[in-house]
């Protein structure tokens, strides 16, 4: 059997247990399966002006190879061309975009030093499965090095038309990246038409039929590999976490309102300030709710070292702060934000808890939070989820309500819909939602990928 050899920018620490996190989890079991290599970043600044050397970890059958990089390379490959860039395109926020050529360059050159890094590592039997906008020039790298591997790819954010896509300039070097591949996965079939259209549209290459493109005299395999969760354990940690102190403590908070929730890594994809004004505009056209409902908002921190991301944090805390200093009384707040990170064990119990998911992305590649909402509902008396049409997970979903995140005044009537609804219709809605999420799991999902890119 081939070994296994997954590179992803971050890789977990196994000196803290465990991977949290279902991909993580997946991938491990991967490469428990197979045997093989996990090459990233550590996480860490070698505080130096090149990278660190590899580090390697064994693990059973799995080497853990990480490499601490550079402060140079942290501002210029990952805070620079890969989240002040390739992130904002390809959420379709052209405006928020912020390219330099010296970060082009860096991002370049950190993914050429993982290719030569990785390259001494590889047999030649090994399947290579890179992840994620951060490392999309890895393969030609390691084809400029004479690997000739079996090589895939999966992108899991969105892919933007051409029209947004083309207006960066090194569009080119980064599309020709990924013709280097023998699959390239993405969360829905709408963003794999995406990139064939961009290929199209440059003259680069076409579609070749059966999933299959062409481009630069290669063939490879295009399409979609929706992302699952870990559908079963999930909702068994639900059923646990219902019953654990902290879950039990915060639901006799509440005093019997009906919790409505929203969990999201702060970032301007999530639409955070267009969700709160949507709770408020819910709680104005429906004064009879006043004091029946609670919103917990749980956003943790996130690249506290990208531009901007910091006023984010203050406009979301203020949207938070105006709205219950309007509505709120003595012995009712409308809004408990949170910013901070809740562990999985205490957020499946408080999915459970919740008459309604609030999940409304801008703009969102699958949307996981989505999928563990629902898996984590009791079947007797679910909650409904409220799902942005533009997030991945709305192609899969179908029991969710859908709506317009940029419709305030739409959502607003998507909250009364959701809590007004009865028992049998919820129940209605769970069913095929679930049977869909334990059957395309997040086990089902790397198996796949990985059949198609053993060809």
């Amino acid at each position: 059997m081939s070994r296994l050899i997954v590179v992803s920018n971050r890789v977990p620490d196994i000196a803290k247990g465990p991977p949290a996190g279902g991909l993580a989890v997946a991938l491990k079991a991967a490469l428990d399966k197979h045997g093989g290599v996990w090459m990233g970043w550590s996480g860490k600044s070698s505080g130096a002006k090149e990278p660190g050397p590899l580090h390697f970890h064994e693990q059973g059958p799995i080497t853990f190879a990480l490499s601490d990089l550079s402060r140079r390379d942290l501002s210029e490959y990952y805070a620079g061309f890969a989240n002040s860039v390739l992130w904002p395109l390809c959420h379709y926020r052209l405006d928020l975009t912020d390219y330099a050529r010296k970060d082009m360059a860096g991002y370049f050159r950190v993914n050429r030093f993982f290719a030569e890094r990785l390259r001494p590592l590889i047999q030649p039997d090994d399947l290579i499965w890179i992840h994620d906008y951060h490392l999309i020039p890895i393969a030609s790298e390691l084809r400029r090095l004479g690997i000739g591997n079996r090589i895939g790819f999966f992108m899991h954010i969105p892919w933007p038309p051409p029209d947004v896509f083309l207006t960066l300039p090194v569009h080119e070097a980064i599309i020709g990246s990924l013709t280097a591949y023998d699959v390239v996965g993405f969360q829905t079939a709408h963003d794999a038409e995406n990139f064939a259209s961009c290929l199209q549209r440059e003259g680069i290459g076409g579609d070749a039929g059966d999933g299959w493109l062409e481009a630069y005299g290669r063939r490879f395999r295009a399409g979609a590999f929706p992302i699952g969760i870990a559908t079963r354990e999930f909702a068994g940690l639900a059923r646990q976490a219902v019953r654990t102190a902290p879950v039990k403590r915060f639901a006799d908070s509440l005093e019997g309102r009906d919790l409505i929730i929203g969990v999201d890594r702060l970032d301007y994809s999530k639409g955070l300030t267009h969700r709160i004004d949507a709770y408020e505009r819910f709680l104005t056209a429906n004064p009879a709710w006043h004091g029946r409902t609670t919103m917990l908002q749980v956003t943790p921190k996130s690249r506290s070292d990208v531009p901007g991301y910091a006023a984010m944090q203050r406009q979301v805390a203020e949207h938070a702060g105006r709205v219950n200093g309007a509505l709120g009384r003595l012995d009712w707040v409308p809004i408990r934000y949170v910013n901070r990170a809740i562990g999985q064990n205490v957020l499946a119990g408080l999915y459970r808890l919740a008459r309604v998911g609030l999940v409304t992305p801008l703009r969102d590649g699958m949307n996981l939070v989505a999928k563990e909402f629902v898996a984590a509902q009791d079947p007797e008396d679910p909650g409904v989820l409220v799902l942005s049409r533009f997030a991945g997970a709305a192609r899969e979903l179908d029991g969710a309500i859908l709506v317009n995140p940029y419709d305030i005044e739409a959502v607003g009537n998507a909250i009364a819909q959701a809590l007004s609804m009865p028992v049998e219709a919820r129940r209605d809605r769970l069913a095929p939602m679930m049977k869909r999420l334990e059957e395309h799991d997040i086990s089902r999902w790397c198996a796949d990928f990985l059949d198609v890119l053993r060809g």
